[in-house]
């Protein structure tokens, strides 16, 4: 049986799938969006909501632990992991329920099941076949693991751990990448002894090094352990706990071991492959127009090369909805997409690094280093860190780096000074609100104007 045929079949439901949907839709566009479990996908349910959730917790956590030092008797009595998920869990369901409104405002036709991609722009689910002028393949990631290492029993991915019922004593996690550092910090602020282990040379190994020696400084004060520049072995696990081995010789015994090596592309039997999509370690090749090597056929979200975040698929999603409607959107430059670690301290970065600036424009680059020491907010927050900013030869900012409590919420205008290419001196005039930690990125391109007010050159 053969649908009508729709403006736009969609398949995957995520943050790429779904913005994809009500963007067509609100341009007049008719719409099927095919998902197999919840719309919202990983990100609403397994990803970015929960994981935060679970992080602000462990900040309520901490700052009852802590409240002597502003002066509050607080004293933190334990963590209550059923009350935990059932707030967690909440803040999930009424966002889920509002995105399944917007799909009823937005008339958008979901299609629950399992689709698979026959080619031209055809999608069969269970038999029903749907074929639209357009497809957008949009089917995500999923949790990695590496070779030999079997997920299952103590040896856990980030879903799993999302909805554990018990507080483990110890846990090793594998992976010092974003997903690895915010679940050390949850469970470090729960109590929790954590032992980090990266194989390259530092945490959070993508961001600029900068960031990576502000955070492995906080988590040395916070007790939690890493190894870096260390490769995994191996891992055993009985009823007691798990045994991981180091390429070192070192073995480090644990109640659990958390997998997070990264998340690969939810490729595998959708039937692109076989449809003559053009492909590359699971990935979907695109132009820079989000365009398949297929007619009519685009791809967005973790399925493409590149960053994945939630908010780039969505950004992609409706990219490829206002191409289709004739709106010639401009190309996203993934460089400006912003990218936030949620741990304590935040590291929130845009643009490029000071390595990769250096390499684009040669020894002319210049950096500044901002101490939040300096920042009136910051010392109320009792946090610490620094704002690094990279310019060009002649140039604009191109480089925005961030560390401490909160900074994740500074990203925006950074976001805007690195997207609008601003020198130092236009943002150098702009009047920050005081006492905010904004006002460290105003201290910080003044001084880069060379007009230095709280900093000893």
């Amino acid at each position: 049986m053969t649908d009508a045929g729709p403006d736009l079949v969609i398949l995957g439901g995520g943050s790429g799938g779904y913005a994809a949907a009500f963007r067509a839709a609100e341009l007049g566009l008719s719409v099927v969006l095919v998902e197999k479990d919840k719309l919202g996908g990983t990100c609403l349910h397994r990803g970015c909501i929960p994981t935060k959730a679970l992080l602000h917790a462990a900040e309520v956590a901490d700052t009852a632990r802590e409240g002597e030092q502003f002066g509050v008797k607080t004293t933190l009595e334990g963590i209550d992991i059923a009350g935990v998920h059932k707030y967690k869990d909440a803040v999930v369901s009424r966002l889920y329920k509002g995105l399944q409104g917007l799909a009823k405002a937005h008339k958008v036709t979901i299609v629950e099941g399992t689709g698979t991609f026959v080619g031209g722009t055809t999608v069969e689910v269970e038999g029903q076949r749907y074929t639209g002028k357009n497809v957008i393949l949009a089917t995500g990631s999923y949790s990695r693991t590496l070779p030999g290492l079997e997920l299952g029993g103590r040896i856990i991915a980030s879903d799993d751990a999302l909805t554990l019922d018990y507080i483990p004593e110890k846990v090793v996690v594998l992976g010092g990448g974003v997903i690895g550092v915010e679940f050390a910090s949850v469970w470090a602020s729960f109590g929790v002894d954590v032992t980090i282990v990266e194989a390259l040379p530092r945490l959070v190994p993508n961001e600029d090094e900068f960031a990576s020696k502000q955070l492995e400084r906080a988590f040395r004060r916070r007790k939690i352990a890493f190894k870096t520049g260390v490769k995994f072995t191996g891992a055993k696990q009985d009823e007691n706990g798990v045994s991981v081995s180091l390429e070192s010789g070192e073995t480090l015994e644990a109640d659990l071991l958390l997998v997070a090596v990264g998340r690969g592309p939810n490729t595998a039997g959708h039937g692109y492959e076989e449809a003559g999509v053009r492909m590359e370690r699971g990935f979907v090749l695109t132009d820079e127009r989000l365009r398949t090597n297929l007619p009519n056929v685009y791809a967005v979200g973790d399925i493409v090369p590149g960053l994945q975040l939630a908010h780039r698929g969505f950004a992609q999603g409706i990219f490829v909805a206002e191409e289709l409607a004739g709106l010639e959107p401009r190309v996203i430059e993934e460089a400006g997409i912003p990218r936030v670690t949620y741990s304590h301290p935040e590291v929130a970065s845009v643009g490029l690094t000071e390595s990769a600036a250096k390499e684009k424009y040669g020894t002319g680059v210049t950096t500044f280093t901002y101490d939040l020491a300096g920042n009136g907010k910051s010392q109320i927050l009792k946090t610490s860190g620094a704002v690094k900013l990279i310019k060009a030869p002649d140039g604009p900012v191109v480089g925005l780096h961030l560390v401490g409590d909160r900074v994740g919420e500074l990203i925006g205008e950074a976001q805007l000074i690195y997207n609008w290419e601003a020198f130092p001196e236009d943002v150098a005039p702009l009047i920050h609100a005081h006492p905010t930690q904004t006002e460290a990125l105003g201290e910080a391109h003044l001084a880069l104007a060379g007009k230095p007010l709280h900093v000893h050159s």
